[in-house]
């Protein structure tokens, strides 16, 4: 996990107090120690040897830390700016095993660097690192070059997993909600723990694919002493282009992938924008007075899946 670039934006540095006599001492002496912590390793992952504001960084250690007889004060906090890198690079390996059978580890490695110098973490949990991975990947399409329209695509679909694994639950719409409103006036609301994803390559497939050549993986590893053939550590073919509309959503605690119709995915997008129901239908569904009956089964087969499956809850 080898990083290699140099924090290129500009941070504002936080000057230690001299003393500690207040909360407002403590907050300062908090963010100096955060702002060296949390800065980019330098190649062969060591701490920079320069702060944001450009004095030795041994210095700035030094007003915040004393040394022992065995480290000295830069060496005592390089070991928790390492353990800080080390521990936010290891979370987004884990949440995003779509990306790395694209990339390949060390091309994986280097977009995630780039990723957090440019977007740092902002929240109090690792759960939140992936949330602007994609749009990363969109402004700087180098990191996955030539595969970025994929990485992008995977990166949304990735984290949508993440959304709905802990998204709330809120109390299912039901056919007694029905009772006295106006069809033309209706607004329905999507649970949380849905997400509706329309992406360009069949991602869905290729992420159940690649868990279960891990899945596999692990198996043979632990039960064949002389390891895992040759054909089986080939990576997994890249997905070729083609349009998905993907709900990504939990029933019983566990994540499912459902494909969905284009006019399916078009009507729930519009429920979630907000439209009432008979807009929503009459943005989603074709505007050919053809088959209207047919279009009329169909959407009802829509909608009481759509109930079975607690997709939508009280507005």
């Amino acid at each position: 996990m080898a990083i290699k670039k140099k924090n290129s934006a500009s941070t504002k540095a936080h000057p230690a107090p001299v003393r500690v006599d207040s909360t407002r001492d403590l907050a300062d002496l908090q963010r100096s120690v955060w702002q060296l912590i949390s800065r980019p390793l330098a190649p062969g992952n060591r701490m920079q040897k320069r702060a944001a504001d450009g004095r030795a960084t041994s210095t700035v250690v030094g007003e915040i830390i004393k040394p022992n007889d065995r480290l000295t004060s830069f060496e005592r906090l390089e070991i928790y700016n390492r353990m800080y890198w080390f521990r936010v690079l290891d979370s987004l390996y884990e949440d995003c095993p779509g990306l790395r059978a694209v990339l390949g580890d060390k091309q994986f490695m280097r977009l995630i660097e780039a990723y957090m110098i440019k977007y740092p973490s902002r929240s109090f949990t690792l759960r939140n690192l992936p949330d602007r991975l994609a749009q990363f990947i969109k402004e700087e399409p180098r990191w996955t070059r030539p595969h970025a329209k994929l990485c992008y695509d995977l990166a949304r679909f990735e984290w949508a997993q993440i959304e709905v694994y802990d998204g709330a639950a809120l109390p299912l719409f039901t056919i007694d909600d029905l009772l006295d409103a106006n069809p033309e006036k209706l607004r329905l609301s999507l649970q949380p723990y849905l997400q509706l994803l329309e992406v360009g390559y069949p991602v869905d497939d290729y992420l159940i694919t690649i868990k279960k050549r891990a899945a596999l993986l692990r198996g043979d590893a632990s039960n064949a002493p002389t390891g895992v053939s040759k054909s089986r550590r080939s990576r997994v073919a890249r997905p070729k282009p083609g349009r998905r509309q993907i709900a990504v959503h939990r029933f019983g605690g566990i994540i499912y992938f459902k494909r969905l119709e284009p006019a399916a995915c078009k009507v729930l997008l519009a429920i979630q924008a907000g439209q009432p129901l008979a807009q929503a239908l009459a943005t989603g569904l074709p505007r050919s007075n053809q088959g209207r009956e047919a279009w009329a089964i169909k959407v009802q087969g829509w909608f009481k899946n759509w109930m079975e499956l607690g997709w939508f809850c009280r507005r």
